[in-house]
């Protein structure tokens, strides 16, 4: 497994977001944190990425005990739910921020920022500043900017709700191609049933700090393990996606 939580717990105030969490992910899986709002999932991606600190248990990367590793020496890119792009600066300077950081190159800052603005097919659109942008174009250069320091692992926030209803499918589609088209290891959270089942490999049900099941969509659905998850999942709204996925041209 690339990416593990063993038995963690964590509480704020008394109250417990993780209740002996534990699970695994392997190398170059999409895997979507999924449940109702207050169950746990931003707590398991803020605590992957470094930004929460477990109370007991361990968090392990690539092999590695990462409980007392900061955030920035993880190796992790982070998509957040509201872009945060910085308004001042362009696109390509978006995009560069994080190398910037790294103090690289210049030859090889600019090297990397063509290649992320082709990845993202805005190859035109480098000088431009956020707030020229469409939704849809603000979350992709959140995404290259998270790309840009060659992260082994991308964690992504609700990366789809910020944007409205039109554009939404298509992004996901594009996420899911520019993931596999990048090969790497990345955990979204989300609670939008159809979005998980779209994208993801794995899906992680949560519900009160408790991982409720871990498996394809397609056995989720069909063989949910526990009552919770027998009453959240949709099972008529996977079957219509699975009958259009089945249905669509290569």
């Amino acid at each position: 497994m690339y990416v593990e939580m063993k038995h963690i717990h964590k509480t704020f105030d008394g109250f417990l977001a993780s209740n002996d969490v534990s699970f695994g992910i392997e190398k170059g899986r999409l895997a979507a944190l999924l449940g109702p709002s207050g169950s746990g999932k931003t707590t398991i991606l803020r605590m992957i990425a470094g930004l929460d600190r477990p109370d007991s248990g361990d968090i392990l990367i690539n092999g590695v005990k990462v409980n007392d590793l900061p955030g920035s020496k993880r190796g992790i890119g982070f998509v957040f739910q509201n872009y945060a792009l910085f308004r001042y600066m362009t696109v390509a300077d978006n995009i560069a921020f994080g190398l910037t950081v790294q103090k690289k190159g210049k030859a090889e800052i600019k090297r990397r920022v063509k290649e992320l603005l082709e990845l993202i097919s805005m190859e035109e659109l480098g000088r431009r500043y956020p707030h020229q942008l469409s939704g849809g174009q603000r979350q992709r250069v959140a995404f290259a900017r998270a790309l840009a320091p060659n992260p082994q692992l991308l964690l992504l926030d609700e990366p789809f709700a910020a944007i409205d209803a039109k554009v939404r499918r298509e992004l996901r589609t594009w996420l899911r191609e520019m993931i596999e088209r990048v090969g790497i290891t990345s955990i979204f959270v989300t609670h939008d049933q159809e979005e998980a089942m779209e994208v993801a490999d794995t899906i992680i049900i949560t519900n009160q700090g408790s991982i409720e099941q871990i498996g394809a969509p397609e056995d989720i659905c069909r063989n949910p393990k526990t009552g919770f998850v027998k009453e959240f999942v949709d099972v008529r709204r996977y079957e219509i996606l699975r009958q259009m996925r089945e249905s669509s041209p290569l």
